[in-house]
């Protein structure tokens, strides 16, 4: 199976909700490896690389609306993986 990198940009209300603390148990539910942070323009910024399957999920979870706090939108970009993170953590 490849493995991807999906690198997302997450803007509305997502910082002091919970929002990346949601994200990593989502991710990790998911087998992804990757980070999620805050960024100084208010998004989160979210990477997460494994299975395509799995990193689909996650980006439509992020865009689903069952968020922590308001999404207002996402932008992804996909990748090949790096393979350089270890579990998936809070930045």
């Amino acid at each position: 199976m490849t493995e991807v990198r999906l690198t997302a940009w997450v803007r509305g209300r997502v910082q002091g909700v919970g929002f990346r603390w949601w994200t990593r148990a989502r991710a990790l539910e998911l087998g992804l490896t990757g980070w999620a942070r805050n960024t100084a323009d208010g998004r989160v910024e979210v990477v997460a690389e494994g299975g395509g399957e799995p990193c689909a999920r996650l980006l439509e979870l992020l865009r689903g609306g069952d968020t922590p706090g308001r999404v207002d939108g996402v932008v992804e970009r996909w990748s090949e993986a790096k393979g350089k993170a270890a579990g998936f953590v809070e930045r």
